[in-house]
């Protein structure tokens, strides 16, 4: 046997793949915003080159992945004693947080620049306070500061359909405001009910979510309150420029299952939970990926058929 072959037998298992760098993207999360985005930039009452649409979703996806491999470089600390969390790149040993520092400054500097070349510079410009307010006010600050962490910090999450419409517009209107208080409504109760079944790992990483804070019954009614009010904006939003009939049963169906998963949770108490595995909030953070899912699948079918009549109230 050669040196060469037993030095290819004999490379580092935990060395970084190209799926580890990948991976730091969060590309679930990434997944996220790159349909938002796509939404909010389809919904715009204007027409854009499929070319300018491809590469102005290309960088926000970039940029939304930049914010991971931050998040992931700042959070590696908590992240090695989270269950959850502790078999990410960093804390799995595959990449160095310089690493993800390095990989996520890069990407954001050119997510920005490229989408101000190819969309507009207010667009850039909004990328840039995205990944700011995600990576330093919400990452840096309010998780370990307040257990309003989730709900201030949802606003990161909620900036994506507005990025798509300041990239196809160059301007601001109510329209994308409403998909952003969609998703900014929608994230407490989505993160309360994971960190329902989830609790000792923010125990034991010392992240003050409200289950810590204050306690699993309080964060039960918080969940229902928020789910209330979610549902009064999900459902006014039909009749919105970016609603119509097929938005509006949408919003009634999901709206319906979400508030009666809300009232199931709010009606259970701690033994019942741990003898089930917490059932019921599993079911409602499940049901929450599908919710936002269909909100805004159907916000893009008003878009897409409105230009043939079919879609709104016209």
């Amino acid at each position: 046997m050669s040196d060469a072959s037993i030095n290819a037998s004999t490379i580092r298992e935990d060395e970084a793949q190209f799926g580890d760098y990948f991976a730091l993207l969060k590309p679930r999360v990434m997944s996220l915003v790159v349909f938002t985005a796509l939404v909010g930039l389809v919904a715009a009452p204007v027409s854009v080159n499929p070319v300018i649409a491809f590469c102005a979703i290309l960088f926000i996806a970039i940029g939304g992945g930049a914010s991971g491999a931050l998040n992931m470089w700042w959070d590696a600390d908590i992240d090695r004693v989270m269950k959850r969390t502790k078999g990410r790149p960093i804390p799995a040993g595959k990449v160095t947080e310089g690493e993800a520092l390095s990989l996520g400054m890069a990407l954001s500097g050119l997510a920005v620049i490229m989408l101000a070349l190819a969309a507009n510079v207010f667009a850039g410009l909004f990328l840039a306070f995205t990944i700011f307010f995600y990576v330093v006010i919400y990452t840096m600050w309010l998780k370990r500061s307040t257990p309003h962490n989730i709900v201030i910090g949802g606003a990161a999450g909620a900036f994506p359909p507005v990025i798509g419409w300041i990239a196809a517009t160059g301007s601001m209107t109510l329209e994308p405001w409403l998909m952003f208080a969609l998703t900014f409504m929608w994230t407490p109760p989505h993160f309360w009910a994971l960190a329902l079944f989830m609790r000792s790992d923010y125990d034991d990483a010392g992240v003050p979510m409200l289950t810590v804070t204050h306690g699993r019954r309080a964060t039960r009614v918080h969940i229902l309150v928020y789910t209330v009010l979610l549902a009064i904006l999900a459902v006014g939003t039909a009749f919105s420029g970016i609603g119509g009939p097929i938005y509006l049963a949408v919003a009634l169906v999901m709206n319906a299952l979400f508030l009666l998963g809300a009232w199931k949770i709010l009606r259970r108490n701690e033994d019942d939970s741990e003898v089930d595995d917490f059932k019921a909030e599993r079911s409602f953070f499940k049901l929450s990926l599908l919710y936002l899912f269909l909100h805004f699948g159907a916000i893009l079918v008003e878009a897409v058929l409105k230009p043939y009549g079919l879609g709104g109230w016209s």
